[in-house]
């Protein structure tokens, strides 16, 4: 059965990689992963919003990539020290500091892909994602990570898990399965996996092929590629056959696309 993260929405699908921010939006400071950045990404058109999952000080799951601030504020301090007070001043012209309950509740209809970035936040994660399972897909480059999200939200007991995409040792598991062209390791692999979130490449390795596709839909596993912000390669990988493309131009890509 197809998850309802995954329904009623036309392929290939377009994931607003933490957000939206255009040119425009970076040079008046706004910064990825905020509460202007899901907004955009929501007024574009983009039923996905690709972000990603830390625990503050008090507590809070929020959207934010980096384990620590410096990048997007200046501020050295890890966003575990931080409390969400301090957050929501740092962030204040920056487009806004957004919780995963904040972002939940303010975008009803929008799909979340939410990558859990840190051990201590995949329990506040799976917590939280609960009631909001329907619209949700968990990922990590941790398996381990990626689980007890699932089992967390397994434990509130709403009857549906969110959907979810492979870890890195799932994908390395996958990637020699499918090199040896074994089906039967194929299926071990992809075993309870919703979707591979892969890049094209890492390094000099080609990650998506024609062969993998053809696995991966051969178990009803969709194949999502991250990060392309390049119109002619979102055509060239949706004419290969991938399924959803990660990007920092979703507005770029729903023109593109469709």
């Amino acid at each position: 059965m197809t998850h309802p993260w995954f329904a009623g929405v036309t392929r290939p699908r377009v994931l607003a990689h933490r957000g939206l921010v255009t040119p425009a939006a970076a040079s008046s400071g706004i910064a990825e992963n905020s509460f202007a950045a899901v907004a955009t990404a929501h007024s574009a058109g983009a039923a996905y919003v690709e972000s990603d999952c830390h625990l503050t000080a008090d507590g809070t799951v929020v959207l934010f990539h980096d384990e620590d601030l410096s990048r997007v504020t200046g501020d050295p301090r890890r966003i575990a020290d931080v409390s969400v007070p301090e957050l929501e001043s740092l962030m204040a012209d920056r487009g806004g500091l957004v919780t995963l309950a904040q972002a939940l509740d303010a975008f009803p209809t929008m799909r979340f892909n939410l990558d859990v970035k840190a051990n201590d936040a995949a329990i506040a994660v799976g917590t939280t994602v609960a009631p909001f399972a329907d619209r949700v897909l968990v990922t990590s480059f941790s398996d381990d990570r990626r689980r007890a999200a699932l089992a967390a939200a397994a434990a509130v007991g709403r009857g549906i898990l969110p959907a979810t995409s492979a870890g890195t040792g799932t994908i390395a598991r996958l990637l020699t399965a499918v090199s040896v062209r074994s089906d039967r390791l194929v299926a071990r692999a992809l075993r309870g996996i919703d979707a591979l979130q892969v890049p094209e490449r890492q390094g000099r390795l080609r990650v998506v092929t024609p062969r993998l596709l053809a696995a991966a839909h051969r178990h009803d596993v969709e194949v999502h590629v991250w990060t392309v912000n390049d119109a002619a390669d979102m055509r060239r990988l949706v004419e290969m056959g991938v399924d959803g493309i990660v990007t920092d131009r979703a507005d770029i890509a729903l023109r593109a696309l469709f």
